[in-house]
Formats: C-alpha cells, structure tokens, sequence
C-alpha cells in the first residue's frame, strides 16, 4: 500500500510539474507576441509587477515573514536573477521559442562550474562528463558559423549563466531564508531595478497590451506555485526531470502559432542538452537527498 502512494504522489507530482513546464511555455508566447509592439525594459518590467500582484496574495496567506538580516544576499541574488531574465526575455523573439527555452534551461549544466567557482564545491566525474556533452548540444543548438550564431544565442547562453549564478545564492542562504522570503524579495527589488529603464523607455500601451501582460504575470505565477507543488508531492530526483517539458510545450505552441521547426542538428542539440541537464540534476539531488527538502523557488521564469 505504502508503495502504491508513493507511486500515486509521482503521478501528482509530475503532473504538477507538466502543468507548471505549460504555464512557463505559455508565458515566453505571450513575451514573443508583446515583444512586437514592447521593448524588453518594459516587458520585465511589467512581468514584475504583475507577477507579484498574483502572488502577494499567496504569500500573505502563508504569512511569510520578510525580516531579513541578509538582504546583501537578496540584493545579489536579484540583481543577477533579474539579469537573467533581461537575456532570456531578450532571446525568446529572437530564437525559435522552443530554443530560446532549452537554453534558459541549460542552467543545470553550468550550476555545478559556478558552485565550484564561488563555494568551492566539487565535481564527480559523471557529472563533469554530463555537462561536456552538454556543452556539445549548446554548440549544436548555436552553430557556429552559421548565421544562427549570432548576440541572440550567445544571450541565451548567458541567461543560463547567470540563473545559475542565482540558483547557487539560493542555496548559499537556504539555511536561513525560507522560500516565500527570497520569492518576495526578488520580486520587490527586481521591480524597484527594473522601474528605471522601463521609465526611460516607456510608451504608451493599448488594453490588449495591458492584458497580455496580465496574462504573462498570471502564467508566471501559475508556473511558480505548481512547480512548487510538485516538488512537494515527489522527491525531486523523480520529478525534476519532467521540468524538461518545457522546452516541448515551447516547441509545440510555437509550431502551431508562427509554424517555427528547429533544422535537424537544433533537434539532435536539444536532445542533448536535455538528457545531458537532467543527468546532471538528477544525479546532483540524489547525493543531496539528505539535505533539506526542495525550496519552493524556481528561476526557470
């Protein structure tokens, strides 16, 4: 009986898991079509704000403390967070959409060089092999000499970078910041950043402007929370694999909307690159799966 729970949790779990991998595809659609009349200081901007308008709510029912006493932590880890999401929003129309996704969820594979770089951490020899073949897809993906290789790509490369970067501060204040208050006080800062260029360049939006951006920060939202649930059904070595939907919901919203197809070499990349960061993360929680249980935070927004 207990087996058959455990199995039944999973279920949940990934389900969860899908559902959010939807809701974060469906956010980078309505990014690609309010980038045909936005700029991208407005885009963030505005996914911020109303992303927190969605889940302030959530987070004063929780009743989430926001004293700090690291808030040089949250200051570093939203300004790269939120440098991130600059490079990421960026790329998304300028890749076919299921690329600009897989690279944002390429963060796995550089998780594991930034956490040698600023905590010293060390790197098995599977994990090191997973992620050169990782490597490998990226360069399939990007093409170089191609005119695919181009400043979008090498963004979208960066994008993983620095999610990385923030993912790794995370962990780094995990023993003290619980993940309703590193949520809030991304959200606060990155907005208070973000407010500043959106001023300088901001335009006038029409209604339909204005509710697509609502329906980007209710995605992101939804995204955020369901994710967030899954990880609570299933132990994340289960679940985290199906993260890797994303890309595939991506690629087929895309094929239906703008009829987008990755040529032959993207696809073999992107297969890559995703069994290369679901080894990699797999194999990364299970030698942690005594440490504390999955934070509730995902950068994958």
């Amino acid at each position: 009986m207990r087996e058959n729970q455990r199995q039944d949790r999973l279920v949940v779990g990934a389900s969860y898991v899908v559902l959010a991998s939807a809701a974060f595809a469906a956010m980078g659609v309505c990014i690609k079509i309010a980038s045909q009349s936005l700029n991208n200081e407005m885009i963030v901007f505005l996914r911020n704000v109303f992303g927190l308008l969605f889940l302030g709510p959530w987070l004063w029912q929780r009743g989430v403390s926001i004293k700090t006493q690291r808030f040089g932590m949250h200051l570093f880890r939203s300004v790269v967070g939120l440098s991130a999401m600059y490079c990421f929003f960026y790329t998304i129309p300028r890749l076919n959409l299921a690329e600009a996704v897989l690279l944002n969820y390429s963060i796995p594979l550089f998780t594991p060089l930034v956490a040698w770089l600023l905590m010293k951490e060390t790197t098995d020899k599977f994990t090191g092999l997973a992620i050169v073949l990782g490597f490998v897809g990226i360069v399939l993906i990007l093409q170089p000499g191609t005119p695919k290789w181009s400043i979008a790509s090498l963004t979208g490369v960066s994008a993983g970078i620095l999610a990385a970067v923030a993912l790794t501060s995370i962990r780094a204040m995990a023993n003290t910041e619980p993940p309703g208050r590193i949520v809030f006080w991304f959200a606060v800062i990155s907005i208070t950043i973000s407010a500043i260029p959106a001023y300088l360049s901001w335009a006038p939006l029409s209604q339909d402007l204005w509710l697509l951006m609502l329906i980007t920060g209710l995605f992101a939202t939804c995204g955020q929370l369901l994710i967030s649930k899954g990880f609570q059904q299933a132990n994340a070595p289960q679940v985290s694999l199906f993260t890797y939907s994303a890309p595939v919901w991506a690629g087929l919203f895309a094929a239906l909307l703008w009829g987008e197809l990755p040529d032959q070499w993207s696809v073999v990349g992107m297969v890559v690159v995703t069994l290369a960061g679901i080894a990699v993360s797999v194999h990364s929680q299970v030698n942690r799966r005594s440490a504390r249980p999955a934070q509730a935070v995902s950068d994958l927004d």
